[in-house]
């Protein structure tokens, strides 16, 4: 089950992600964070990123939800999990790094949460779809 939740997951954080980056907030981070980021991007460490975030979601969030059959967890604990693990890389770039702007952080706490509650209730219902 594991596995082909994963698979479902995936391309559901990907799509997301890349309109989020790629049209809706790109000019946001530009603005706010562009003397930070680089001219390329390192897609091993984009990759990586993807990779463990989902197998994280999976894991304790909608594998967790398919069993006790509750779109709702799926729902809620995405949302926790996106926040927290959003917050683990922003708060601690707050703490740390000169001129971080607040802005980015409060953002990317929202968008963490939407994010995983999203892709855990979507990969849910597909899931339970095809009959996982």
């Amino acid at each position: 089950m594991f596995i082909k939740l994963y698979l479902i997951a995936l391309p559901i954080f990907m799509a997301f992600d890349m309109v989020w980056l790629g049209l809706v907030a790109k000019n946001f981070y530009a603005k706010q964070v562009g003397f930070l980021m680089r001219s390329s991007i390192n897609w091993t460490a984009a990759i990586l990123f993807y990779l463990l975030f989902i197998g994280g979601l999976v894991l304790f969030v909608i594998a967790p939800a398919v069993e006790k059959k509750s779109w709702i967890h799926a729902l809620l604990l995405g949302a926790i999990f996106g926040l927290i693990t959003y917050a683990t890389y922003d708060l601690t770039n707050l703490a740390t790094l000169k001129n971080w702007p607040l802005a980015v952080t409060i953002v990317d706490l929202a968008w963490g949460a939407v994010l995983g509650g999203s892709v855990s209730a979507i990969a849910y219902f597909i899931g339970t779809k095809i009959g996982l």
